[in-house]
């Protein structure tokens, strides 16, 4: 079993006299499930999209699975990496068995082999069999998400990339799909980099949060040792937003008619 999942040295990425990136490393276990936070252009979505090749560094190098992204094929590379972002992007003329089984098709899978890898990837985002042969637009904005989930999974990745992946959800939807992606994170085993803005979001569901601020990691820890050590005040303020958040609906939610 590799002893990396992913790992990022010194990326540098610039766009004309912005520097999205400035020499940014990271590493991420097997297992792992990371959450990149920080505010609108930090540089995290652009980080995200380095693991998989859709964003090339400037300088640096990038470790998938201890090999070196770099000398891979781009669309190997992307076959091996399942990626989930928030406009799902599944084909509107194709049903859901067929969104799901596009990848396994390009692998060269037998017909029988992707028939039951739908059907079990149907039953783990908890979507009822009869639905793949239906059309993305009969679906609602969570299903479709599942969907997005589910082939986004379909050829086995060991390794997700999530950018915003519930983010035009509505509350009730988006917190279920949280939970149950969770849920599938760890029953699979597998390494987990989302993109979010929504820090509850970040501290409920993730292993580390790192945050990022003008293309450089501020801070790299577990929820709770950012929210009782750091010292940047930025930080601070990130982590405390979930807990100020909550202190306010307590106080709405007891609040008397009278």
């Amino acid at each position: 079993m590799a002893q990396t999942a992913i790992e990022l040295s010194a990326i540098e990425k610039r766009y004309a006299a912005h520097a999205a990136l400035a020499g940014v490393s990271l590493t991420i276990s097997p297992g792992e499930f990371v959450a990149l936070v920080g505010p609108s252009g930090s540089g995290k979505t652009t980080l995200l999209k380095t693991i998989n090749g859709l964003v090339t560094p400037d300088a640096g190098t990038v470790r998938v699975l201890e090999e070196d992204a770099g000398a891979v094929p781009v669309h190997v590379l992307r076959r091996r990496i399942g990626y989930v972002f928030q406009e799902i992007g599944l084909f509107p003329h194709l049903t859901v068995a067929e969104n799901i089984a596009i990848t396994p098709k390009l692998l060269g899978w037998e017909a029988a082999q992707i028939a039951a890898r739908v059907e079990a990837l149907l039953g783990l985002v908890d979507l009822p069999r009869e639905m793949a042969g239906r059309l993305p637009g009969a679906l609602s904005g969570g299903q479709r998400q599942r969907v997005g989930v589910a082939r986004a999974l379909a050829a086995e990745p060991k390794i997700m990339l999530m950018d915003e992946p519930f983010g035009a959800l509505d509350p009730v939807t988006r917190d279920q799909l949280g939970t149950d992606y969770r849920a599938l994170h760890d029953q699979l085993g597998l390494s987990t980099v989302m993109v979010t803005h929504d820090m509850s979001e970040a501290v409920l569901l993730a292993d580390r949060i790192v945050v990022l601020k003008a293309g450089v990691i501020v801070a790299d820890g577990t929820p709770g040792h950012l929210s009782a050590r750091s010292d940047d005040p930025d930080v601070r303020a990130l982590m405390d937003a979930p807990r100020r958040q909550a202190e306010r609906l307590a106080a709405r939610l007891s609040e008397s008619d009278s």
